[in-house]
């Protein structure tokens, strides 16, 4: 969707804003106060378990939690709950005959071999109950609701310990009548709110994946739902009285009442956040085309941007079989993390990942109990971290002969190799499955790496820009100004955005443009109202649409964004409008035309995103007073390539724009370090970001 179609100012204060991003080990925070343009970062541990305890201390860091206007967090609650199997208990009502479309989904198969499958899905067969009733697929209703089956059904589920309950009828996206009588004789007997219909989540055409993403928001809506619950009990008990937000999986913000109620959209919240805030410092910079890597405790996170602009995916598989239907930031991941446990297998190979040591108890180096090396240990061992300076401030100093000696005895002693060559074999495992993921988004989709720059972040992400650089062939690295807080500033400046989706199945021959229209009116009135709801500043909302459509005879369709705009209640819509945009997006897919084969339009898309005031990156920069004799902190013996080499050690906030820093450097600062490996030099841009590329 790339078309304004409103530009409504609409005045919301301006106030004190900070961004939060939980993540297993650290929890990050970005201040703003916009009415006197400055900004404070913060980094505080996670308590994993009762994330309120950590999200809290992070706030007053800034002072009184009560000053606040708003707080705007990206959370992987919902993405932990899905990947961990740890939803609620919930069931599910359906139309006789369809109780089992979750488990034959598209006929996949995990693995192409065997009997058996091996897929268990969200909602156990018994709690998966049939109604009678029968809606048609141009909206007949051929056979009444059995109300009474509905509530002897909801009933029993409550008996079984159901904790939510979806809703969802065959064709009900084409007459949601039998679906809706459904919903309110059910909420009769069901002791609690988590209750929703697929007319309510998805009205959209294709059985499996309006029920895949109606059971997946049922199974969240209780764990979201009282997550959030936590975090708003304990503002309130500061004296909170500002807006609390969620930043959602396609890179916009929702309020709170929404993400409860629709807690399936934050599946992708906190990487989302990352790749928002990439975007915009990267196009800043005068890098439109990046490729994001989020490096966390457990996982790396990547994105591709082109011209300045995120992709966005009509769906996704958050696990096999587990496909949410909605708006997402395409973001591929990987479990290679700081916290990823390094061990030989059964036939000899150094392995790293995908599991994890967590943020308890954490590396070796923490010294909390983990005996098995992680990447972190690695790098603490390599001397690329700094073993009396962490990050984070959670522990006054690492541990690098326990984490010398784990990898000894996990890695060294069993390969038979020195235990510093193990440390940096373990570095470049973990670099490759990195790469690898990097040229999953942009080799494979026919991008030419070299025309990027990787934009590394998260705690561990500017640790490995050379290897990204250099393993991809990428032209250059783009360290943003904080690397470790990145995320947390995509909370402050994502924008406000609602994503609606209703099927329409029309014949473009001969279409009736006025009723378009004045569905197109009200889809866009009813999005645009939601935006206006949160409650934060923005500058305007624009209202985007965008027809699925496809030529008859064929079953996938392609996006068509519509250049049409909302004036004196009418969008001017037309066949003619259409059928060019059509075209137009038809032949940039497949750079050719179907001539004389009729079109269809399967579903309309409408999006309102409340723009937010702009935040000028400019303010990042170093300050005044910086200079490189203040930024030099000496030097340190670091290990690349095989040997030790005499590494000079800066403290990165203090370098001055344009300063030029030859490696092998690092560059430390409170929430990240960055390596500059021997071959690659560092450069200070007006924004403040570091700009490796290789040394000429």
């Amino acid at each position: 969707m790339n078309a304004p179609i409103m530009n409504a100012p609409v005045k919301n204060r301006e106030g004190r804003i900070v961004g939060v991003d939980v993540g297993g080990t650290f929890t990050d925070l970005f201040f703003y106060d916009e009415p006197a343009k400055a900004f404070r970062t913060a980094k505080v541990p996670s308590n994993r378990g009762d994330e309120a305890v950590g999200f809290l201390n992070g706030l007053k860091v800034f002072g009184a939690i009560a000053d606040l206007t708003s707080v705007v967090h990206g959370t992987t609650v919902g993405t932990n709950a899905l990947l961990e199997r740890k939803g609620a208990r919930c069931g599910l009502i359906t139309t006789k005959g369809f109780r089992d479309v979750l488990e034959m989904r598209r006929r996949d198969r995990r693995h192409t071999w065997g009997l058996w499958g091996d897929f268990v899905p969200v909602i156990d067969r018994d709690l998966r109950l049939e109604v009678n009733e029968r809606t048609l697929a141009d909206g007949t209703i051929r056979e009444a609701l059995d109300e009474n089956a509905v509530r002897q059904a909801a009933k029993q589920l409550v008996a079984a310990g159901c904790e939510a309950l979806a809703i969802v009828f065959v064709n009900a996206y084409a007459n949601p009548e039998n679906e809706q009588k459904a919903l309110a004789v059910a909420a009769e007997v069901w002791p609690n709110g988590n209750i929703a219909c697929s007319s309510q989540i998805l009205p959209e055409i294709r059985e499996f994946e309006r029920t895949s993403t109606t059971a997946l928001n049922a199974y969240l809506q209780p764990v979201v739902g009282s997550y959030l619950g936590k975090l708003d009990d304990a503002l309130k008990s500061e004296g909170f009285g500002g807006r609390f937000h969620i930043v959602q999986s396609n890179g916009g913000v929702m309020s709170t009442e929404t993400a409860r109620r629709l807690p399936v959209r934050t599946a992708l919240s906190g990487p989302a956040a990352g790749v928002i805030a990439a975007a915009a410092i990267s196009e800043a910079a005068g890098f439109p085309n990046v490729i994001t890597g989020d490096l966390g405790g457990t996982s790396f996170d990547v994105s591709l941007v082109v011209g300045g602009k995120t992709a966005l995916a009509a769906q996704t598989t958050i696990d096999f079989g587990l496909v949410i239907r909605t708006p997402m930031i395409e973001i591929t991941t990987i479990g290679a993390g700081g916290g990823s446990i390094a061990h030989v297998d059964a036939g000899g190979m150094l392995q790293v990942g995908p599991e994890s040591a967590g943020s308890r108890p954490g590396p070796v180096c923490y010294g909390q109990g983990n005996t098995r090396p992680t990447l972190t240990d690695a790098n603490v061992v390599l001397g690329r971290i700094n073993s009396d300076r962490p990050i984070g401030g959670m522990l006054k100093r690492l541990d690098i002969e326990a984490a010398r000696a784990a990898i000894d005895e996990h890695v060294a002693k069993p390969l038979g190799i020195d235990v510093m060559v193990a440390a940096e074999a373990v570095v470049r495992i973990a670099d490759a499955k990195m790469a690898g993921a990097i040229r999953l988004v942009s080799i494979e989709r026919g991008h030419d790496p070299a025309k990027f720059a990787a934009v590394p972040f998260g705690g561990g992400g500017a640790l490995h820009v050379g290897a990204l650089i250099k393993d991809v062939g990428l032209k250059a690295a783009l360290v943003p100004r904080y690397p470790g807080v990145t995320s947390a500033l995509g909370c402050v400046i994502a924008d406000i955005r609602h994503d609606q989706v209703q099927t329409v199945n029309l014949s473009l021959e001969g279409i009736d443009a006025a009723a378009l229209d004045k569905r197109m009116v009200a889809e866009a009135s009813e999005a645009k109202a939601v935006v206006e709801a949160a409650g934060l500043a923005v500058d305007r909302i624009d209202v985007l649409f965008e027809l699925d459509m496809h030529y008859v005879g064929q079953t996938h369709t392609v996006s068509v964004p519509l250049p049409v705009t909302v004036s004196a209640g009418t969008t001017g819509v037309s066949e003619a409008v259409i059928r060019t945009a059509f075209e137009e997006a038809y032949r940039n897919s497949f750079s050719r035309l179907l001539n004389g084969v009729p079109a269809r339009i399967v579903n309309l898309r409408t999006a309102a995103i409340g723009r937010r005031p702009r935040f000028d990156l400019a303010a990042l920069r170093p300050s005044g007073d910086a200079s490189l004799d203040k930024a030099r902190l000496g030097a340190r013996q670091v290990w690349f390539d095989g040997a030790w080499h005499e590494a000079a050690i800066y403290a990165r906030l203090d370098l001055p724009v344009g300063t030029v820093v030859r490696g092998p450097a690092i560059l430390e600062q409170p929430d990240a370090t960055t390596v500059v490996d021997p071959d690659l030099t560092a450069r200070i841009d007006d924004y403040g970001n570091v700009i490796v590329e290789r040394a000429s």
